[in-house]
């Protein structure tokens, strides 16, 4: 039985999520998504971890960015804006200047900066020094660890380029809350609707439109789901309850117990260590399940 498919996009890793009908499938990641990153004065990221206000940072990008053929012009525009601040127009054609020594994790290399109106524009945001950048794709490759995908690279998300999640799954974690949650606390980039709570869990081969993802780890959760992305305020909310019921301990008994909870799989997509022209998936295309585990606790997490 297929389920239907929807995605959203995250130009900044850490930033607002907002919902697109038709995305592009590329090397790393669908396009546009974990493009951009802030970073301090020594040229580390700035994460909801440690900044819960760029959870208020709101972005658009015009729909035609998404169309298939589609290259950016001069008055092509990334449009950012957070309380208290003017609209920053960032444009999509690429900036000239790069910046050495960025660091995401255990990755650093150069990123493209988006110049010194976005720096000043930041800066007074988070009221510390920030730059902002664009990955380097030119210059640039940021590997996903091995152990789990060989050969496949991202850009500035955290491990891997995509991220699935169910809405169903949601939906069976709000009926243990006290206080109901929205998606974007948890950032996937591809959301299905219509399956069994959780199943993705079990997920270790699917089909998009012509393209097959393999899930390569459950998705371990960290800080950011407890944050309020209207307000920005933290609370010990989901990550209690997903302690509860979704932790190691609960879903993986027998093996080694590392504290951690998990919501959603991460996912790669085989296509795209063949050299060729991305193609296109968009809202509503079926999901068809190719190859499953049993149980949580065969997945690899």
């Amino acid at each position: 039985m297929p389920w239907n498919f929807s995605s959203t996009c995250t130009p900044h890793s850490y930033w607002y999520s907002f919902f697109f009908h038709l995305f592009k499938v590329p090397a790393v990641g669908f396009r546009w998504d974990r493009q951009w990153l802030v970073v301090n004065q020594r040229g580390r990221a700035y994460t909801q971890r440690v900044e819960p206000k760029l959870a208020l940072v709101e972005v658009n990008l015009p729909a035609e960015a998404f169309s298939e053929g589609w290259e950016p012009t001069k008055t092509s525009y990334l449009e950012i804006k957070a309380p208290g601040m003017d609209l920053l127009k960032i444009s999509l054609c690429k900036p000239p200047k790069v910046s050495d020594g960025v660091s995401v994790w255990e990755w650093s290399g150069s990123a493209l900066d988006e110049g010194d109106e976005a720096s000043k524009w930041f800066t007074n945001y988070l009221g510390k020094p920030s730059r902002m950048v664009r990955f380097n794709a030119a210059s640039e490759t940021r590997p996903v660890d091995p152990v789990y995908a060989q050969g496949y690279s991202i850009m500035f998300s955290d491990m891997f380029p995509f991220m699935l999640a169910s809405q169903g799954s949601l939906d069976e974690l709000n009926k243990l809350l006290k206080e109901p949650v929205p998606m974007n606390r948890f950032r996937p980039n591809i959301l299905v609707d219509g399956c069994e709570p959780f199943s993705e869990d079990l997920w270790t081969e699917i089909k998009i439109s012509q393209f097959s993802f393999q899930g390569v780890r459950l998705c371990s959760r960290c800080k950011v789901p407890t944050i309020n992305q209207d307000t920005a305020i933290a609370g010990p909310e989901p990550n209690e309850t997903l302690m509860k019921y979704r932790s190691d301990k609960v879903l993986r008994p027998d093996k080694k117990q590392q504290g951690k909870i998990y919501f959603g799989q991460n996912m790669v997509c085989k296509e795209s260590l063949t050299e060729g022209k991305a193609k296109l998936v968009k809202v509503g295309d079926p999901i068809f399940v190719l190859q499953k585990v049993s149980t949580a606790a065969e997945a690899v997490a």
